[in-house]
């Protein structure tokens, strides 16, 4: 038997503003996209994607710490670009001994961490 990740999913109360969030703002590349779901990392062998949240569980899921982690090259860039798009950071751009990391909220309050190495 052989099992694999197929994807990651974040739930959101509206696409378009998913999209505007994703893929305007923090520049993720669409692998693809429907009426319900947006697919990112065209290629990869695992997708995170965002979806609307149609059913009572999924949106209690809205609105939190998703521990998902981004690993992001230019993250000062990236912050700037999050920043001046409205984006709501948790945690602030912050430099360590491992590297610079911030947490940001998309526009349902899904946090992601944002991490350069």
């Amino acid at each position: 038997m052989s099992i694999t990740l197929k994807n990651i999913v974040i739930f959101v109360t509206d696409l378009a503003k998913a999209k505007s969030f994703y893929v305007d703002l923090l520049g993720l590349p669409v692998a693809g996209q429907s009426e319900m779901l947006i697919e990112f990392f065209p290629g990869a062998v695992t997708t995170f994607g965002v979806s609307l949240a149609l059913h009572e569980d999924a949106r209690s899921l809205i609105g939190r710490h998703t521990g998902i982690t981004l690993k992001v090259e230019n993250i000062v860039t990236v912050c700037d670009s999050l920043s001046h798009g409205g984006a709501t950071f948790v945690e602030p751009l912050e430099s360590s001994p491992w590297g610079k990391m911030a947490v940001v909220q998309d526009f349902d309050g899904n946090m992601i961490a944002l991490v350069d190495r």
